[in-house]
């Protein structure tokens, strides 16, 4: 006859129920800024993740991981996909949708991956906050330069996104390399600089409490000290965070907002404000499109791990990588603008030039600045002005619709005014904030 089956007694059961239930907490609290289960049930990905050792200077020993879909594009696009704090790249590829919107989309998703004990990206050390100072954002540079070389991919669509340490991460990027990234999409991160220590610890109290509060021009000089003396293009940015999250406080989503609409040179104004989901706050600035230079999302009721199935989605029509989107905004070169301002009593026409600076040619133009207090647009010429007050787009007529690399374009309107007769102090070109001279 065959042997009986052991059975375990019931001393072992409870020993095993006793183990389990003190493992659970401990499971529970390394997952803390994991994505929810909902959001762990992606199409599987037809091609594999694969590892690549020896891609460059790696001053912390990251590890890098590539997704490259079955159908890649020529000359892809690049999205970065970051970790969370107790993360790894392999749970960050199970975890989200990026490998099955690759698939889709053709692009190639790099997945960084922390070894430090922590499991958590350095964005606190005085090396990570400035460009090449070494740390994790170097690595993850380096990543990139790998995978455009390799793969021919196509540099100005190059982006990052992440989730908690992998959103602070997203900052610290665009802030460190804004050469590097056309944009990034933060889920519940904190603002560039805010988890700044110099004493070797990853964590700031003060920051992660949300009672960090800066003026819009402090927080914008911590992003611009980071890379002294550039003045290209700076990276759009999307930013993502719940009202109840108790891990990195809400707060944290408002001085970001302040952060990057600085940075980027457009009004803290939304230029618009609507609610796609129920519970969603979605407000868009210096742009009312798919692509604004800063979108942010507010979620009610929300805590830490906001992460949810379709999320990515949203981020990828933000990065203008899914082939729609409305009122697309191409992306500019750099930009020069000069105002002259010439008024009277009760009224003012200002003069507005623009300079493509950049390499390419400029074929289709949306500029954008805040009309100054008390001023209002009666009239305009050589463009569309909307609205009249406020946040204005001006936007090009059919034969000056393409500026051609060192060319310039003059438009100009009449306002009247309440006794403010300055100029705007800001301008952006499809999104891309432009120097004043």
């Amino acid at each position: 006859m065959p042997p009986t089956p052991h059975r375990p007694g019931a001393g072992l059961r409870k020993a095993v129920v006793a183990l389990l239930g003190a493992l659970l907490p401990l499971l529970a609290a390394l997952t803390l800024a994991a994505p929810p289960a909902a959001a762990r049930t992606a199409a599987v990905p037809t091609a594999t993740l694969t590892e690549v050792t020896g891609f460059g200077t790696n001053p912390s020993n990251l590890r890098m991981y590539l997704y490259v879909p079955g159908n890649v594009s020529a000359h892809p696009p690049v999205v970065v996909a970051v970790h969370w704090c107790g993360g790894s790249a392999s749970a960050m590829y199970s975890g989200t949708e990026w490998a099955s919107l690759a698939d889709q989309h053709g692009f190639v998703v790099v997945y960084p991956s922390v070894t430090r004990a922590s499991k958590c990206f350095d964005v606190s050390s005085p090396q990570a906050l400035r460009r090449d100072g070494g740390s994790d954002p170097v690595g993850i540079r380096s990543m990139v330069d790998w995978t455009t070389r390799t793969y021919a991919a196509d540099t100005s669509r190059v982006f990052v996104t992440g989730n908690s340490s992998g959103a602070m991460m997203t900052n610290v990027l665009l802030g460190d390399y804004p050469d590097v990234f056309a944009a990034g999409a933060a889920f519940s991160g904190v603002p560039f600089g805010c988890f700044a220590t110099t004493d070797g610890s990853e964590w700031n109290s003060a920051c992660s409490g949300g009672t960090v509060i800066r003026t819009p021009q402090a927080w914008g000089d911590l992003v611009r000290g980071a890379y002294p003396g550039y003045t290209g293009p700076r990276p759009r940015m999307q930013l993502w965070h719940g009202t109840e999250d108790d891990t990195l406080r809400y707060p944290n989503f408002g001085e970001a907002i302040k952060q990057w609409t600085n940075v980027l040179g457009v009004s803290q104004t939304p230029a618009a404000t609507d609610t796609p989901v129920s519970g969603w706050t979605r407000t868009r600035y210096g742009g009312t499109g798919d692509r604004a230079p800063v979108e942010a999302i507010s979620l009610q009721g929300v805590g830490h791990n906001l992460y949810s199935w379709g999320m990515a989605s949203r981020a990828l029509t933000f990065f203008g990588l899914d082939g729609g989107g409305t009122s697309p905004q191409p992306p500019a070169g750099t930009c020069r603008v000069t105002v002259a301002v010439s008024a009277w009593s009760t009224g003012l026409t200002t003069s507005v030039t623009v300079t493509n600076t950049g390499k390419a040619a400029v074929d289709g133009w949306k500029l954008g600045f805040t009309l100054p207090s008390g001023q209002t647009l009666t009239n305009g010429w050589n463009a569309t002005f909307t609205p009249r007050t406020g946040e204005v787009t001006a936007t090009n007529v059919s034969y000056n619709a393409t500026i051609a690399p060192g060319a310039d374009v003059t438009i100009g309107y009449q306002a009247t005014h309440t006794g403010n007769t300055s100029a705007p102090t800001a301008f952006s070109l499809n999104g891309t904030a432009c120097t004043l001279g």
